[in-house]
């Protein structure tokens, strides 16, 4: 029996507890070190320097420790580079085209290979969110704002949220009917203002196929869930639109009654605002964004780069405004043609030189607004776009790699940082865009193996 039953346990139970304390103090004894209780005593220093003073206790100096390894020092060997990664991109699933450079952080080439520039894919993302946090810096903010019409109504403002989801928007409608009833206004009209983006929604570089396929939704500066219908599946039509109903259908369910479908407007300028939602900061949308390869964000993204630097933005001015901030930033830009800011257009051509270049940017110490580039990228066999790849558990990249994914038809491209054996870091970029359609699989699975054998080789 225990204890609190109010009984003793057995002698022999006790000596059973208390045998291994002895034991311990045995130890202890024959090691040298005496320990002295003395309830009655006074209470030792809390201060650690007076430990030294506690009857019996002798405590040794304090040395500092050896490594428990020598710190990796050095640029990797640009040999030791090529004799791991030239045979796998030699590899015939990659196809007749394959471009590749590797550098160490500090923009020492180590290894380089095929001549021009190739379709980039979804690495093109890596310049665009670049550009976008060196133009508006890693802690801006989107607003989208209800603004008042006069009695009859109000205005849905979109600010070019790329991440804006029905929930924000059950907020906002919820805090508009509030600044509504409480000024005695139960009826409006629903105006819905996408002003702020010009320029077609559909870039004319991308294939008809892309919409009706539910690839990417028209590009505008107001929808929620980036374009997709409840289900989460497809893309609807009209985002903007679909936006506006979903508002006023809220709005409705706040008290305030929606006397006609809502409608196309531009709110007049300095207009009382009723209510506003505030995007995450633009860090955590990049993060976002490359990690998961989000094509939408991206696409908002540049055209946001495009209106802070010229007031243009459309595809075109968003394309040419990011490959304008990056060369301002000492990347070269000279081989790079981009029309869209996700990477979709098969037309978009970048040489690897100028993906590394970023990387290297975004991992400097001079440039910790970019830092969010490297954040985001997937980890190999882990997250994002890299989960369902390098899944054997005895892959030398698995964990090693971080990098951005890009894929289109005929097209597979890794870019982004793998450490060594050695704790070496590199940065690389790797284009492979004449890739046969039956070795797609194959195709991707070499350039893994690519970066896997840099994270296996002993480089330095």
């Amino acid at each position: 029996m225990s204890r609190r039953d109010g009984h003793h346990a057995p002698r022999g139970a006790r000596l059973a507890t208390w045998l291994p304390v002895a034991l311990v103090l045995a130890v202890l004894a024959a090691g040298g070190l005496v320990l002295r209780f003395d309830p009655a005593g006074p209470r030792p220093s809390d201060d650690p320097a007076d430990a030294a003073l506690l009857p019996g206790l002798t405590l040794p100096a304090l040395d500092r420790p050896a490594p428990v390894a020598e710190p990796a020092g050095g640029v990797p060997d640009p040999a030791k580079v090529r004799r791991a990664l030239a045979p796998v991109l030699r590899d015939r699933d990659l196809g007749p085209h394959v471009l590749a450079t590797v550098s160490g952080l500090d923009g020492t080439l180590l290894y380089s290979s095929g001549t021009g520039a190739a379709t980039p894919a979804s690495t093109l993302k890596l310049l665009t969110t670049a550009a976008a946090l060196e133009t508006l810096g890693p802690a801006h903010t989107f607003a989208t704002t209800v603004v008042d019409a006069g009695r009859r109504g109000v205005v849905l403002v979109g600010g070019g949220d790329p991440l804006l989801s029905r929930k924000n928007v059950r907020v906002l409608a919820r805090d508009t009917a509030g600044a509504l009833l409480g000024a005695g206004r139960a009826r409006v009209r629903v105006g819905y203002d996408t002003s702020l983006f010009r320029g077609p929604e559909v870039s004319p570089h991308w294939p008809e196929s892309y919409l009706p396929d539910g690839v990417v939704a028209p590009v505008t500066s107001l929808w929620v869930d980036e374009g997709r219908p409840e289900t989460g599946f497809g893309r609807v039509e009209d985002p903007a639109a679909t936006a506006a109903a979903s508002f006023a259908e809220e709005l409705t369910r706040a008290g305030v009654a929606v006397v006609a479908p809502p409608r196309e407007a531009v709110a007049a300028p300095g207009a009382t605002e009723l209510a506003r939602v505030t995007s995450p900061p633009l860090a955590q949308i990049v993060e976002h964004t490359v990690e998961t390869s989000d094509n939408e964000a991206a696409e908002v993204l540049a055209r946001h780069v495009g209106l802070a630097t010229g007031g243009d933005p459309t595809f075109a001015g968003g394309s040419r405004a990011v490959l304008r901030v990056l060369a301002g930033l000492g990347v070269s830009t000279q081989d790079a043609t981009a029309y869209d800011g996700s990477g979709l257009s098969r037309e978009d051509r970048l040489d690897p030189d100028t993906l590394t270049a970023v990387l290297e940017l975004a991992a400097s110490p001079d440039q910790p607004d970019l830092r969010a580039v490297l954040t985001g990228l997937p980890v190999a066999g882990f997250s994002g776009s890299l989960t369902e790849r390098f899944d054997d558990a005895e892959d030398a990249g698995r964990g090693l790699v971080r990098a951005k994914t890009g894929t289109l038809s005929g097209v597979s491209s890794l870019a982004g940082i793998v450490t060594d054996r050695e704790g070496r870091p590199m940065v690389f970029a790797l284009l492979a865009d004449r890739i046969d359609l039956v070795d797609t699989l194959d195709a991707r699975a070499a350039l893994d193996g690519a970066t896997s054998a840099l994270a296996g080789c002993r480089c330095g």
